[in-house]
This record gives C-alpha cells, sequence and structure tokens, in this order.
C-alpha cells in the first residue's frame, strides 16, 4: 500500500513516499481502506520534532495522522458493530501513534463511528480532531449551559469553527474572535458577536464572560483572564496554562485548564449525529491529493483562512 513515513523530524522534504504492506489487525481493529484524511497543526509540530513526537518517535515506520474517513476492509473476529463495507469515521489512536497517512489504517472500532450517508468522506474526515476537541472541551470538560456567555478564539478555524456552531447548540451566547474577512462566515456558523482581532483588542469591548476557549496561547490566555467573571473558565488548546498562569487565575477566582482531546468512539458517534441532522457542519478550505501532503503540510503552516485542510487518498 501507499504510505507517508518520517523518517526524522525536520521539513517538509522529511515525509517520505513509499510502499508497505497493508497492516495486519489486531484484536478490537478494523481495517479501512482510507478515502480522505484532514491534518491539523498537531501534525505540523509533530513531524518537526515538536508537541507529540516524543510519544512516539520510536516507531518504526513512523506514520503521522490521526483523522480518517474510509471503507471497511476487514473486521477482526470480535468487532460486532461494524462490518466490511461500512463508511466510518474518526480520530484514532490519539494521542498515539495514529499512522492515517497510508491507503489502509489498522484502527479501533472502539475509536469510530458510521459515517452519514448525507455527508462526504472529506467532511468527514474533517469533523474528527478538531470537532472531538471542541465537543469535548464545551460538552465534557466545561459542561456548557444555555445562557453562558462564551468566547471562542480564531473562530473561523479548524477547532473555532466548530465550537462556534456547538456552543450555540447549547443555547449560549457566543462572541468570536476573527479577521474582519471572516467575520460573515463565522456570523453563519451561528456567533452573537465577532470581534476583528486586529482593529480591536477584545478585552477592551468584552466583559463578563463565562467561559473561554482559547487555540492561541501565549499572551492571549493573559489577555483572556481579564474577560472573564469570577468563577469562570478558561481552556487553553496549543500550549496549555503554564503554573504562572494557573495563579493568575487562581488569584482572580477563574479555573484555568488545559486539556487534550482523546480518541472516542462514542463522541464520534455524536458528531456524526448532529452531522446527519445538518446541525454541525464542515468548512473544508482546501483540498489536496495524498501526493500532495507536502504541500498540505506548507500550506496548514501559512495559516488556514477557514475551517480544515482535507487530503483524499
Amino acid at each position: 500500500m501507499k504510505a507517508i513515513t518520517l523518517e526524522q523530524p525536520g521539513g517538509v522534504e522529511n515525509l517520505q513516499y513509499t510502499d508497505l504492506p497493508i497492516p495486519a489487525l489486531q484484536p478490537g481493529e478494523v481495517l479501512i481502506k482510507t478515502k480522505s484524511l484532514s491534518i491539523n497543526p498537531v501534525d505540523v509540530k509533530s513531524r518537526a520534532g515538536k508537541g507529540l513526537y516524543g510519544r512516539f518517535k520510536d516507531f518504526k515506520p513512523l506514520i503521522l495522522g490521526w483523522d480518517i474517513s474510509g471503507e471497511v476492509a476487514a473486521v477482526s473476529p470480535d468487532v460486532k458493530d461494524i462490518k466490511p463495507g461500512d463508511a466510518v469515521f474518526g480520530m484514532v489512536n490519539f494521542p498515539g501513534h495514529g499512522q492515517a497517512y497510508a491507503a489502509y489504517v489498522a484502527a479501533p472500532a472502539a475509536h469510530l463511528a458510521l459515517k452519514p450517508d448525507n455527508i462526504p468522506y472529506e467532511d468527514a474526515a474533517a469533523a474528527t480532531l478538531a470537532a472531538l476537541t471542541a465537543y469535548q472541551f464545551l460538552y465534557h470538560e466545561y459542561n456548557i449551559v444555555p445562557g453562558q456567555r462564551v468566547l471562542i478564539h480564531a473562530a473561523a478555524g479548524g477547532v473555532g469553527h466548530y465550537a462556534v456552531q456547538l456552543a450555540r447548540l447549547a443555547g449560549a451566547y457566543v462572541i468570536g474572535t476573527a479577521s474582519a474577512q471572516n467575520a460573515d462566515f463565522v456570523k453563519a456558523l451561528g456567533a452573537d458577536e465577532v470581534i476583528d482581532y486586529k482593529a480591536h483588542r477584545f478585552e477592551d469591548v468584552v466583559s463578563e464572560v463565562d467561559f473561554v476557549l482559547d487555540a492561541i496561547g501565549g499572551e492571549n490566555i493573559d489577555r483572556s483572564l481579564k474577560v472573564i467573571k469570577k468563577g469562570g473558565t478558561i481552556i487553553s488548546i496549543p500550549s496549555g496554562l503554564n503554573a504562572d498562569v494557573v495563579e493568575k487565575a487562581r488569584a482572580l477566582g477563574i479555573h484555568g485548564a488545559f486539556h487534550l482531546v482523546a480518541s472516542s468512539g462514542k463522541d464520534m458517534q455524536a458528531i456524526a449525529a448532529l452531522l446527519a441532522e445538518g446541525k454541525l457542519k464542515s468548512n473544508v478550505s482546501e483540498v489536496f491529493t495524498f501526493d500532495q501532503m507536502r504541500e498540505a503540510h506548507l500550506a496548514l503552516e501559512r495559516g488556514v483562512k477557514r475551517g480544515k485542510i482535507v487530503i483524499n487518498v
């Protein structure tokens, strides 16, 4: 099968196109013939030897990627709820060795959901790590309730555009930060307010927020603390909250936390239901071929204007 391996961390030239045997199934796994996959900032960081790279650097061959949609080619004898021919999608083996950059992927059935018939493979692949992050942070880690004021940074981005929709579905008052060119897009997702982060410092125009979902990190965390009401919460995605910021938050009566998304077929099934009902939608900004993986990584490094980047295999 065709696959892309990472022999050593570095630039996109280190993504090597190769041919490997189709993986053998372990108990509880299904073999997926990949149709589409999506990439995330964690892919780029891992390729460069940062982020999660240390968790799986010793695997040979090392194959990056976690977001996949495709058709089931085979199942282990103990798998009962998924059968050959089913269309499935999910974030597999995160934060471990995902191995999604391949024509065939052996994945735990417990990490997958059936793809809705009315959703194309590209949109399903997009709605995996990013959608799961938004879903788990808003609905599990924070447990959002109607009427709360929620601030979502980078609201037009991969995680952000799902988070806006999910927060709106939960009945929250949603405020998003985005560029002026993405304001209408974020509004259409369900945001009540959109702040042009280039024209305004959000802390000057926002206050009394219950929850902040931060996908930027750095000084953005400190600035966000200024707009959160006492008893509120901030969850940061890219960099976590260092001890200094946690102390600052605690001094203000604010809960600060960092959480890592985890593979979950149960949560993927919930996302699948929302996709099927049209309550949650993926925005795919660019589609590349498998042979263009290096170009896709470069595009992600330059910054995605809206939503997700998807690769068709």
